[in-house]
């Protein structure tokens, strides 16, 4: 899908160290749809775990991770995304909107089925 608009809320120029920060960014898609991601750096990440005293990243919405915050990395990061009817960029929107709308139970039995396959294929 066309990615139709970026917007950053936040200036690119306002961004003390592009290695290690993050922003949140608004994308327009072609089809109408509005989303908002977190874009950050690997740098961010382990400054996020090093202020916090943790040794990992918790559960939460994924965030988009470029090597740096310039507008053609983030504007190539995000058209990647929106690739194949923008499943990733809806995906990552929607659960950190709403987790329900992703069908658990439906997860669940996808991995069973996995599981009889993989052990079908073990077993021959």
């Amino acid at each position: 899908m066309r990615v139709r608009k970026i917007v950053y809320p936040t200036p690119l120029s306002q961004i003390a160290d592009i290695e290690d920060d993050n922003i949140d960014v608004f994308i327009e898609l072609e089809d109408g749809t509005n989303i908002s991601v977190v874009v950050c750096t690997p740098k961010n990440l382990i400054s996020y775990m090093t202020k916090e005293n943790i040794d990992f990243i918790p559960a939460s919405p994924p965030d988009i991770i470029v090597k740096l915050l310039t507008e053609e990395i983030i504007e190539q990061a995000i058209e990647n995304y929106a690739q194949e009817d923008a499943f990733w960029l809806k995906l990552f929107f929607v659960a950190g909107v709403d987790k329900t709308v992703i069908d658990l139970d439906r997860i669940n039995l996808c991995l069973k089925e996995m599981k009889r396959i993989n052990q079908e294929l073990m077993n021959d």
